[in-house]
Formats: C-alpha cells, sequence, structure tokens
C-alpha cells in the first residue's frame, strides 16, 4: 500500500527537501562527478565478470556448446566485449579518484585503454592460476565428485576468481574497480578478500562463510583454510594528528603448505611458517616456526564430590 501523506503535505515536504539540501546536511554525502563523468556501473562490471567468466570457464558458464574448431571466434567476441567495457569503467574509476580539472586531464581515455591492454594480456595467467585453485579445491573435499563442481558450485572459487581478477587492476593502481568486482563475491559468497592480498598457486577455502583476508595479507602455495578464519591487522599506526597511516604492511605472510583451521584469528604483520597447522578457534598474534601446531588446550572433564577440589 503506497504511503498516504496527510492532506496539508506539503509544507512537510518542503521541510524535508529543505533539510535534505543543506550543506551541512550532504556535505561528505554528494559525489561531485568530474568531467560529468558517472560513478562506475555495477551493472556494467557485473556484465564484465560474466563475460570473463565465459572465458575463463568456457562451456560452465556463458554458451553451453562450445567445440574446439570454434572457440577460437567465441572467445575472441567475449574479449572484444570486456575490453570495451572494462575500458569505460576504467577511464570512470580514474575520474572519480582524480582531482585535476577538464583541462588538466585529457589523457584519460587513452590511460584507460592501455591499462585495459595490460590486463587483458594477464588474463591466460588468471586462469592458470585458477586452474590450480579448482585442482585444489577437489583435491582437498572429498565431498568434490569432480573438478567441474567446484567450479560451478564452490564459494572458494567465486571468491578467487574476482579476487584474482580484481588483484591484477589493483596492482595497477585501478581506483575504485578492484574494490567493487570482490564485494561482488563478497556479497555473493561471505568470504571478504581485499584486491590487494597476494595469494599463491592452489589456495583452498573450504566452506568459505566469513572468511577475511586483509590488503596487505601474503599466501603462499598451497594454503588451505577454513570457514570463519580472519588474517587480519592487530592494530593500526596513527600519525602525529591522529589519522591512520595507510598503506603499510600490516597482515599476516603465511608461507606454503598452511592448513587454518576454523574460526582462527592471525593477527598482524607475523609469519606462520611453511607446513604449519594452526588449530580451530586459535587466537595467533606472534609467528609461528614452520611445521608447528598450533592447538588449543585439551578439553578435561572433572567431577567433585562434597567440595572437594574447590
Amino acid at each position: 500500500m503506497p504511503l498516504q501523506y496527510p492532506s496539508n503535505h506539503e509544507p512537510l515536504l518542503n521541510h524535508i527537501v529543505d533539510e535534505l539540501c543543506k550543506p551541512e546536511s550532504y556535505g561528505s554525502m554528494i559525489h561531485k562527478a568530474n568531467r560529468n563523468m558517472p560513478m562506475p556501473s555495477l551493472s556494467d562490471l557485473d556484465t564484465f565478470m560474466q563475460i570473463l567468466k565465459s572465458v575463463l570457464f568456457p562451456g560452465y558458464f556463458g554458451r553451453v556448446e562450445i567445440h574446439a574448431n570454434t572457440m577460437q571466434y567465441y572467445i575472441g567476441s567475449l574479449l572484444d566485449q570486456a575490453a570495451k567495457i572494462l575500458t569505460e569503467q576504467i577511464q570512470r574509476g580514474y575520474c572519480f579518484a582524480c582531482s585535476l580539472s577538464e583541462t588538466e586531464c585529457l589523457s584519460c581515455e587513452k590511460q584507460a585503454w592501455e591499462t585495459t591492454c595490460s590486463f587483458m594480456s594477464l588474463i591466460p595467467q588468471i586462469r592458470h592460476l585458477l586452474a590450480t585453485d579448482v585442482q585444489a579445491a577437489y583435491e582437498g573435499d572429498p565431498a568434490a565428485k569432480h573438478p567441474g563442481e567446484t567450479i560451478f558450485c564452490y564459494p572458494s572459487i567465486r571468491a578467487l576468481t574476482h579476487q584474482r581478477v580484481a588483484h591484477e587492476l589493483y596492482r595497477m593502481n585501478v581506483p575504485l574497480i578492484p574494490r567493487i568486482i570482490t564485494e561482488m563475491a563478497h556479497s555473493d559468497t561471505g568470504i571478504d578478500i581485499h584486491p590487494g592480498a597476494q595469494i599463491g598457486e592452489r589456495f583452498f577455502i573450504d566452506h568459505g562463510t566469513g572468511v577475511v583476508i586483509g590488503e596487505t595479507a601474503v599466501l603462499g602455495k598451497n594454503v588451505r583454510l577454513y570457514q570463519g578464519v580472519t588474517l587480519g591487522a592487530k592494530s593500526f599506526p596513527v600519525d602525529a594528528q591522529g589519522n591512520l597511516i595507510k598503506g603499510i604492511p600490516r597482515h599476516p605472510i603465511v608461507e606454503d603448505d598452511v592448513i587454518v583451521y576454523s574460526g582462527a584469528t592471525i593477527l598482524g604483520r607475523i609469519t606462520i611458517g611453511k607446513g604449519a597447522v594452526i588449530g580451530g578457534n586459535v587466537w595467533v598474534t606472534k609467528d609461528v616456526v614452520p611445521g608447528a601446531r598450533i592447538l588449543q588446550g585439551r578439553y578435561q572433564q572433572e567431577q567433585f564430590e562434597q567440595g572437594a577440589g574447590i
């Protein structure tokens, strides 16, 4: 049922509009477009990722029937569409973050196209990394009956697809777009991986919900995490004015072959050594040597009679 305003609603509406249009009300909430360039489009970036998934995993997304003798034309057409979308969105990202005037900045479109070309050249490498992630998920989960099941169904692969794409754009200093791409997967899967995180081959997140990996985290090869794991910052240093100092390494380094079980929290710029195992619900803020097993204390049940032991 639509909202029913009272018969004398015009003064009320005028008052609300006046309040919302006061500079002190909208000052920090309004986006003033540079060069009249709109914000990046969430729907266009979603389309870009759907197209890219059709390229990375042909037959699983996009057209179902893919033949070797026509794949070259199919992939080429998809890449052409993806490049056009990405170039426009990168340009919008540049304008969003740019403080130059229209007369000072005339190269954004050219720069956006060059960045897109650089990114497109990395797609084979992104596919290689994802192929190792798929294999790790299949080998690491006894419930997986086929590698294709992990591609089509597993939130880990969905989140990593977005993160590995976003990470390359992040490395190219593209503003805003990488974060949008990873947040799409975060919303879908509950897995929050910052685009800045560096992740090696054969990475697998079992179940996945509630996993958080911070911007400066570095993960080696063959790392496995379970649900609810946090690789976060222990503290946030501030400058003399009390502002957060950004861009410094503040998240863990996780070396090759590490397993971190559900609910574990690992904080700060510490190193989890090669082959270590971090047990469930453990809180870690110091370096862990290679091969170590960090577990909770064993559960013990004791019975007391007539107050003995209390």
